[in-house]
């Protein structure tokens, strides 16, 4: 599973709630393409406000949810170029650089 917490820019708080109605409506279809094409089973996104603004945890499951982001960076499909987009535009998060500090290290999982 791979999770990521963005924080929504400022102002762009609607546009992410836009983003995501727009992901299950219009979207639907190639948002399923996008979890095939990449091997999620899942992919979904909550919203929390924080101290310091709102932040979404998005949630990727299954196998593909390791390589994710690297696959995405480079990826020249139409929907995945307008995904990233968007993650620029409301997050600030562009996928074809490094993460900007370390991965997240796992310090307690109830499964085993």
């Amino acid at each position: 599973m791979g999770v990521v917490l963005a924080p929504i820019l400022e102002g762009k708080l609607e546009a992410w709630k836009a983003w995501c109605e727009d992901l299950q409506g219009p979207q639907k279809e190639a948002v399923a393409d996008f979890n095939r094409r990449y091997g999620l089973t899942r992919h979904s996104s909550w919203l929390t406000e924080t101290p310091a603004g709102p932040v979404a945890i998005a949630i990727h499951e299954d196998p593909g949810a390791e390589e994710l982001m690297p696959k995405l960076a480079g990826s020249q499909n139409e929907f995945d170029i307008a995904f990233k987009q968007a993650l620029l535009d409301i997050h600030g998060m562009d996928v074809t650089q490094p993460p900007p500090g370390p991965m997240p290290e796992l310090y307690f999982d109830s499964s085993g």
